[in-house]
């Protein structure tokens, strides 16, 4: 069995769902995920098919409090996006 590997070689298609600056983009209706003046949470689909998910870096908080069955390994991090981006994001990914 192959275990999947990211490719570093992958090069940026698409976002998926809307702009982090965009209402809607942030938790409440309405709100934007971002001011677009600095970091911004986003998702983007890579020519390989991986999802690239650009958040905020809560590894560490959540180290302690993740469900039985789950880990976050060494080389992984743990990042939270706004309800909004992750709703938005749904138009955009294929039924599986």
């Amino acid at each position: 069995m192959s275990v999947w590997s990211p490719d570093p070689q992958a090069s940026f298609v698409r976002r998926l769902g809307i702009a982090p600056t965009d209402p809607g983009s942030g938790r409440e209706p309405g709100e934007s995920g971002s001011t677009g003046q600095t970091g911004c949470p986003d998702v983007w689909e890579l020519d390989n098919g991986d999802v690239v998910v650009i958040g905020r870096d809560l590894t560490e908080n959540y180290a302690g409090l993740l469900p039985s069955g789950v880990s976050v390994g060494a080389d992984e991090r743990l990042v939270v996006i706004p309800r909004g981006m992750a709703r938005a994001v749904r138009m955009d990914v294929p039924d599986a």
